[in-house]
């Protein structure tokens, strides 16, 4: 019997390797929708959850479709991941193995919809969104040009960054915090009242903000464009008593020495002899990559001719197409030629 267990485990363990391809492939992950990274704390969704569902609340983005797939995108992430049994099955089978595993138990009857979801974390509905909403302190967002090379956005690849921020520590002594207006009634006269408001205060901890540093890892991902962004969750400027605003890396392409970007399409320039402009020639051109175009042509070319090489431009960003490279010839003429040169010319050209 010991075969047949083996055999069963293996095909458990293909089939949790396929579930998990499967989710990656399909696109976003449950993070990618919270922005939070892979390890973050219940605290850490939590915070992000509550961002994002209020950016995106129906209420507050009528007939706007994207707003309305977005908030139920983020809901059904949070749902997932703020439950210990989904996000362990999740984090190991993906997606596709959340639904199967909530077919095994039935169907999908105990979930949550959306509404329910945004209730219980805010408390109410439309009202509680915008008092909540009003609370939030957060501090600044940092956005930092980020120039990077054509070669990392053509394959994908990663930046270190070294980044210093204002870090919360603990001082001595005392401060005033959660401070709030107090509304109270003081008699000014028989059966005569005076609203008043008074600023009330609680003491808190000190504290006080120290400077540090270490490197970032900034993935760049294949066919990213000018000003897309990498965002880092609370990782901008902090807020006593309030949230960090967030880090984004504004993507910026690097100046190339062969190539130029114009969206998804590469640019190049390639010279050429004025002999090879009239017979012909056999020439390759190193991609970015490093694998070789053909550009060669048995015909004539001329000076400044711009020739398409479909599907040999830049990766669209999460697709499988590319778009085309147009290289320009420029014909290098010689810068003089012999009495016998110019006679042969004639003759050949006459």
């Amino acid at each position: 019997m010991a075969a047949p267990r083996r055999s069963g485990a293996r095909l458990a363990a293909v089939l949790a390797l396929l579930l998990h391809l499967a989710a990656v492939i399909e696109g976003k992950s449950f993070y990618d929708v919270l922005q939070v990274p892979k390890g973050a704390s219940e605290d850490q969704i939590k915070r992000s959850y509550r961002k994002l569902a209020l950016k995106y609340h129906p209420d507050k983005n009528p007939d706007n479709e994207e707003a309305t797939k977005r908030f139920a995108e983020i809901n059904n992430a949070y749902e997932v991941l703020t439950d210990q049994e989904k996000r362990k099955i999740y984090d190991r089978y993906g997606e596709e193995g959340l639904k199967q595993f909530q077919g095994g138990r039935g169907g999908g009857g105990g979930g949550m919809n959306m509404q329910d979801i945004f209730s219980s974390f805010f408390g109410g509905g439309g009202g509680g969104m915008e008092e909540e909403e009003e609370q939030i302190i957060k501090g600044d967002d940092v956005i930092v040009e980020l120039d990077a090379s054509l070669e990392d956005l053509y394959m994908g690849g990663s930046l270190k960054v070294w980044r210093e921020k204002n870090i919360i520590k603990p001082a001595p002594g005392k401060r005033r915090c959660n401070c709030r207006n107090e509304v109270y009634h003081r008699q000014i006269g028989p059966g005569m009242y005076q609203q008043m408001t008074e600023q009330v205060c609680d003491q808190c901890p000190n504290v006080k903000y120290v400077r540090e540093g270490d490197f970032l890892t900034v993935d760049i991902e294949k066919g990213m464009q000018d000003g897309q962004e990498v965002s880092f969750f609370e990782e901008g400027e902090p807020k006593i008593d309030g949230e960090p605003g967030d880090l984004k890396f504004k993507i910026r392409t690097a100046p190339h020495d062969r190539f130029r970007r114009e969206g998804n399409d590469l640019h190049a320039t390639v010279t050429i002899s004025l002999l090879q402009a009239l017979v012909g020639f056999e020439k390759n051109l190193k991609h970015l990559d490093n694998h070789l175009v053909q550009i060669g042509s048995q015909g004539v070319t001329k000076p400044k001719e711009v020739r398409k090489f479909k599907g040999e431009g830049m990766p669209l960003h999460q697709s499988n197409k590319k778009g085309d490279l147009y290289v320009t010839f420029e014909v290098l003429f010689p810068k003089t030629l012999t009495d016998d040169q110019k006679a042969k010319l004639k003759d050949v050209l006459a």
